[in-house]
């Protein structure tokens, strides 16, 4: 059986935390602590180290899920949750714009510390508001190989699809 380590990141409330509760086969391991700075204003509880779910994709397959926390303050940890991972997911809050910048910074910071495949998903499609994918890649100044996905994170088939479609990507990175 292979072990393979994904790590989920994005903004303060992209819904990194609910996207692995939503489809771990565990408990999930999480680190929330009611939000003391600004966060508080947004949600009662966040993220201060990792959050940690597993899912088997297969007999053989077995996807051990790495969120990170949001918040810069913690940022450290981002380096730590990255070490050995295949992948990477980039949660986005589509209904939230200023958030945006800053799931710029995150992407980079991951680009730049190893050259892992990733996915963009378009958090919250089931709300009004929430921008479109190709909107997201826009913003987000995406190039049209990066795969920016709908997602909504309480949706176990949109979860799913997401990390299939991101071992979609590192397949096809290795057949390179």
């Amino acid at each position: 059986m292979q072990t393979v380590k994904m790590v989920i990141s994005g903004a303060v409330n992209a819904g990194k935390t609910e996207f692995i509760r939503t489809i771990s086969e565990i408990e999930v391991v999480s680190t929330e602590r009611r939000a003391t700075d600004d966060t508080r204003l947004i949600k009662k509880e966040t993220t201060v180290a990792m959050d940690f779910g597993r899912i088997a994709i297969s007999d053989d397959l077995v996807l051990h899920l790495f969120g990170t926390p949001g918040q810069k303050r913690f940022d450290f940890m981002w380096e730590i949750l990255a070490e050995g991972m295949l992948g990477l997911v980039i949660l986005v809050d589509s209904t939230r714009p200023e958030t945006f910048r800053e799931t710029n910074r995150i992407i980079d910071f991951f680009v730049s510390y190893r050259d892992t495949p990733y996915v963009i998903a378009a958090n919250k499609q089931d709300r009004p508001n929430a921008w479109s994918p190709d909107e997201l890649r826009l913003a987000l100044r995406q190039p049209p190989h990066i795969k920016v996905l709908p997602c909504t994170a309480t949706d176990r088939e949109s979860v799913k699809n997401v990390l299939l479609e991101l071992l979609y990507v590192i397949q096809e990175r290795s057949e390179d």
